[in-house]
């Protein structure tokens, strides 16, 4: 209210000064400013004095021609000075191109550490939740319509969520890892500025296009994208370039290891198939039990054994594969435990802590039943 009051203070002095110079209506316009801006009496009676000159102009004789086209001259030569200094006080009348909810909006996405949190919904959340959530905030994001700062980081934060979590193998690892850790390039020690280590296939504004239409702004914002496609293009453009000897050159290189394969193709005629199978298929249709450990497991229909000692090898064979087949089902079940229960620990999510310890590990129970009997 005191900053009103100090701009209501010098429109007041502005139409002080245009009243010493005749002319009226600008001081009028000022002191009416004035008046919305901070209420004064100063203004009042400055109102009143030209309301009393109006009336004592009313009584005099009217304007001639020439009169009335020389002060348009003089109101038309006076627009660019007035227009000066009318600047500082209309600046501050000038709305902001964005809101307090916009803000807000923005600041919520860029605090949030998780891709389900960014895109509002909950973990089990299904395809069409995801699609809903993204249709909504990428409107309420795009740089165009959203002017906040931080707007274009917000918008490709949640183009980048949804892409991840809308390809089911990227939000398994997702759910799996965290959204810490980046499976693919921290082993190489390489390491990118990804909002969560993960990153989607396809730019923020092209998935906004598959979204909405097209129409998306080029700017400066996706310059990044155009740099990486512009260096493909002229990637694309050299290898067509390459003469008729370069690509007999390639064949000549590559000719050892067509022979390889022929040669592995060759060789798989001449093995023969295996005695047995632990999934039942239309070849290895009868089903037998090793006699130690009662394994299930798939012979052909011709299957015969001569000697015992034979069988007693193949069923060790059947139960070897077995055992190492729980093993790694065992330490894929624990390790996806343990990252949820860090999760929920992580982020103080009960209901997730809960799920976690109530997870079942059944290829651990069946190792455990084995090893006690």
């Amino acid at each position: 209210m005191d900053g009103n009051k100090d701009e209501s203070e010098r429109c007041i002095s502005l139409a002080k000064k245009y009243l010493a110079e005749g002319e009226k209506s600008k001081a009028l316009k000022f002191l009416n400013k004035a008046e919305r801006l901070y209420p004064s009496q100063k203004a009042k009676e400055l109102l009143e004095q030209i309301s009393t000159m109006n009336g004592t102009t009313a009584g005099k004789k009217p304007h001639t021609e020439d009169s009335t086209k020389e002060n348009v001259r003089q109101r038309r030569g006076s627009t660019g000075r007035a227009a000066s200094e009318d600047n500082p006080g209309e600046s501050d009348s000038v709305e902001k191109s964005y809101t307090q909810d916009q803000i807000d909006a923005v600041k919520r996405v860029k605090k949030c550490k998780d891709y389900y949190d960014i895109l509002g919904v909950q973990k089990d959340a299904t395809e069409n939740d995801l699609k809903k959530a993204y249709r909504k905030l990428a409107l309420q994001m795009h740089p165009d319509k959203n002017k906040a700062p931080g707007a274009t980081e917000a918008f490709k934060a949640i183009g980048n969520a949804f892409s991840v979590l809308s390809d089911t193998e990227k939000r398994r690892k997702y759910d799996l890892y965290g959204p810490e850790t980046d499976t693919t390039d921290s082993r190489r020690g390489h390491h990118h500025d990804y909002t969560h280590g993960f990153e989607g296939d396809i730019s923020p504004e092209e998935l906004f296009n598959m979204f909405f239409g097209g129409g998306f702004p080029t700017n400066h914002v996706y310059t990044t994208h155009r740099q990486r496609h512009t260096q493909h293009h002229h990637q694309h453009h050299r290898a067509n370039n390459v003469s008729n000897d370069g690509s007999y050159t390639l064949l000549l290189q590559l000719t050892p290891i067509i022979l390889l394969v022929l040669l592995s193709l060759l060789s798989s005629f001449f093995v023969s198939d295996p005695l047995f199978n632990m999934h039942k298929t239309e070849k290895y249709a009868i089903q037998r039990k090793t006699g130690n450990l009662q394994v299930p497991y798939y012979v052909k229909r011709d299957f015969r054994v001569e000697f015992k000692s034979d069988l007693r090898r193949l069923e060790r064979q059947v139960e070897e594969e077995y055992i190492s087949s729980l093993r790694q089902n065992c330490w894929r079940e624990r390790s996806y435990k343990e990252n949820m229960l860090w999760r929920a620990r992580n982020y103080a999510d009960g209901k997730l802590y809960e799920k976690a310890s109530n997870l079942e590990t059944p290829s651990c129970d069946q190792l455990n039943k084995i090893y006690s009997s």
